[in-house]
């Protein structure tokens, strides 16, 4: 819809960054701040500005270090766009298509990111829907960004998206019903942990004939049947993530993250769960550290010993015990 080196509004477009499902995606210089910019165009260009705002109406919403700012939403010669943060780096799905599996502290540090992002996300009422490495952006400096919520729908009374989105290794049973809850996007986060850790998907993309068997969990393979290496109290979380029943899944995302997190800092990981037996509403994992506040002994520590570890309240990397910035995002300790 744009070329090269045409000028739209303040924005010159620089070079074409990619195409989906929702639009197209353009680099573009911002000529009053002298600053690079990504122009999100949607293919279906509707009348009704109203309804084209939704999206970037949505996504203001959200501030947060893992998910892309949205800057602007503009009309220019009859041409709807959405004005958005540039990140430059590589896609997720390229850095494991490059290096097939991650290593095992890599794999936690974009996990406790990824899930930074859908947990804002959900405490602002908002579904992702369709979360994959190719909808996360991973920068030089190892951040990762969380894009492409185009398919979210706000959750209101009805508390469901009731549409049928998603890609479809990445996406819960439910979603194959069109009723995506908050869960359903840490199923897709635990799939993506899964190909973090093994290089590949879990299963072959559904057909319409797998979907009850998706759903009964014939097609659940563990981490550790792939990748022996896995710890097991890994293999356990990713599991869960990926357990085909609502329930049995973790209820939010800062519930995963406080097991990663215990299993990063060499705590005692959370059991497998069982068919038999549902999942509590909240893990018992060890609360989040507080600044200036030591941690818990975890088990196997010597005792008479404390770990003053500390984590960003932004994107939950460890912090030195005297910091007063994160090194990473910025935020104040």
């Amino acid at each position: 819809m744009f070329f090269r080196d045409q000028l739209v509004g303040k924005y010159k477009v620089l070079a074409t960054v990619g195409s989906g499902g929702f639009g197209t995606v353009y680099l573009a210089e911002d000529t009053w701040l002298g600053k690079q910019v990504a122009l999100k165009v949607p293919h279906r260009q509707s009348a009704d500005f109203g309804e084209f705002l939704h999206e970037p109406r949505l996504l203001a919403r959200l501030s947060h270090p893992n998910i892309v700012t949205v800057l602007s939403a503009e009309r220019q010669d009859g041409v709807y766009f959405i004005v958005m943060e540039y990140v430059p780096g590589q896609t997720l799905e390229a850095l494991i298509q490059q290096s097939g599996a991650l290593d095992i502290p890599t794999t936690l540090d974009y996990t406790c990111q990824m899930a930074n992002a859908l947990d804002h996300a959900h405490r602002h009422g908002i579904l992702h829907r369709d979360l994959r490495p190719s909808n996360v952006l991973v920068t030089a400096t190892g951040m990762l960004k969380v894009a492409d919520f185009g398919t979210s729908r706000v959750l209101e009374l009805a508390a469901r998206g009731t549409t049928v989105v998603g890609s479809p290794p990445y996406m819960a049973p439910e979603q194959f019903a069109g009723e995506a809850v908050f869960a359903s996007d840490l199923y897709a986060l635990g799939v993506t942990m899964f190909q973090m850790l093994t290089g590949e998907l879990p299963y072959p993309t559904p057909t319409p004939a797998d979907i009850a068997r998706l759903a009964r969990g014939e097609l659940h393979v563990t981490v550790r049947s792939r990748n022996p290496r896995v710890p097991a109290g890994l293999d356990a979380i990713v599991s869960r993530a990926m357990a085909p029943s609502v329930d049995a899944r973790y209820p939010r995302a800062d519930a995963l993250l406080d097991d990663v997190l215990a299993l990063r800092s060499g705590q005692t990981a959370p059991p497998p769960l069982t068919d038999q037996v549902p999942p509590p509403a909240r893990p018992s994992a060890t609360p989040r550290a507080t600044p200036g506040v030591p941690r818990p002994v975890s088990q196997g520590a010597r005792p008479g010993t404390t770990r003053t570890s500390r984590v960003c309240t932004g994107c939950r990397r460890p912090l030195h015990a005297l910091s007063r910035e994160c090194p990473f995002c910025g935020e104040r300790a």
